[in-house]
């Protein structure tokens, strides 16, 4: 299967997805807007690869007049039940239904490393004015703590967690450099959003039965491991959120 049809697969576990995923940090969302803030008038902003709202409903919270693009329309009739009176237009980052110079950002979360960085750049640099914002964030479990690292060698690497490990992400022009800052935090998870979060994840997704059993074996293996887990009750799970940032020129 390709990484295309993997970032599009998504709307089969938009539910699981809404569940399992975490929200992202609020000062992250901050950070990544305020070099396009103006004084005295709200930002328009558009979450490209928005999903089921993780990202647009924080937007949203910070003042921003905002419109969701993505391509699957079942995330999209999610984001639009989670998050009411939110525009929502069917597009990706390399084909946006916007006009010219409209926006003053547009972020992206969890969804920068399904983009071509050449073809999207071009294009979000086409709706973003001069001195427009392009921001992208990730949360990425730590596994600097050992049962975590051991839930990710069950479930297998994400593409985003492999990027966020070695180079990074990349944009083109019209962006230059892309700032980078870190936050560090912790959600309060359940089991049956730990499962969630599993059954989230693109790859298992699109598994084939087999493969799925054996993931969802190891994942059993973790959960016994962890006493809050097999207790059923919660437990803290750790995040780092990568946030980066680019103007327009």
């Amino acid at each position: 299967m390709t990484d295309r049809e993997k970032s599009t697969s998504f709307g089969q576990a938009a539910s699981a997805y809404e569940s399992g995923r975490p929200e992202y940090p609020s000062d992250a969302v901050a950070w990544m807007l305020e070099p396009a803030r103006e004084p005295g008038r709200a930002l328009r902003v558009a979450d490209v690869g928005a999903g089921t709202g993780k990202l647009t409903r924080t937007i949203v919270e910070h003042g921003a007049d905002v419109v969701a693009v993505d391509p699957d329309a079942d995330m999209l009739a999610t984001l639009r039940h989670n998050v009411g009176g939110v525009p929502t237009f069917a597009g990706t980052a390399e084909a946006l239904p916007l006009p010219d110079g409209a926006l003053d950002a547009v972020v992206m979360g969890q969804a920068w490393h399904w983009v071509d960085p050449e073809e999207g750049s071009r294009e979000i640099g086409r709706v973003l004015r001069r001195g427009g914002v392009l921001g992208l964030v990730w949360n990425i479990r730590d596994e600097s703590v050992d049962w975590v690292r051991r839930l990710t060698s069950a479930m297998g690497g994400s593409n985003a967690e492999v990027l966020l490990a070695t180079t990074g992400p990349r944009v083109a022009a019209p962006f230059g450099e892309l700032e980078h800052h870190e936050w560090r935090w912790e959600r309060t998870i359940t089991l049956a959003q730990l499962r969630d979060l599993v059954l989230s994840r693109s790859d298992i997704i699109t598994a084939d039965p087999e493969k799925r059993a054996r993931i969802d074996a190891a994942v059993d293996e973790v959960v016994a491991s962890v006493p809050e887990l097999a207790a059923g009750g919660s437990v803290a799970l750790p995040y780092v959120t990568h946030a980066f940032r680019a103007r327009r020129p």
